[in-house]
């Protein structure tokens, strides 16, 4: 598994915006051959910026699949005009993990 890590820099006083457009891209991503799960997260600090989180089979099920399909533009077109600047996606494999039970 792969995971894909993306900082979001959302233009100020865009965010109910971007929020509303990432409800329909989430329903783009999710339908994506190797597409497992993601997470979209709004930081405390920086009330403009958000952390998105996805989890693919594999590195190509992204770079070449998502973002050569016709699907990646139309995700496009909803979401990148919120970005500034434009973010850098960075891909990392699990090296460790643990689960505490409660």
């Amino acid at each position: 598994m792969i995971l894909e890590v993306a900082i979001l820099d959302v233009k100020p006083d865009r965010e109910a915006l971007f929020e509303e457009a990432f409800c329909r891209a989430q329903e783009i991503i999710s339908g994506m051959p190797g597409y497992i799960s993601h997470q979209l997260q709004k930081c405390l600090e920086v009330p403009n910026r958000y952390l998105l989180l996805v989890n693919w089979e594999t590195l190509e099920d992204h770079t070449m699949g998502f973002r050569n399909s016709d699907q990646y533009q139309e995700w496009r077109s909803l979401l990148h005009h919120f970005y500034d600047p434009f973010p850098t996606v960075e891909h990392y494999a699990l090296v460790s993990t643990t689960r505490v039970e409660k």
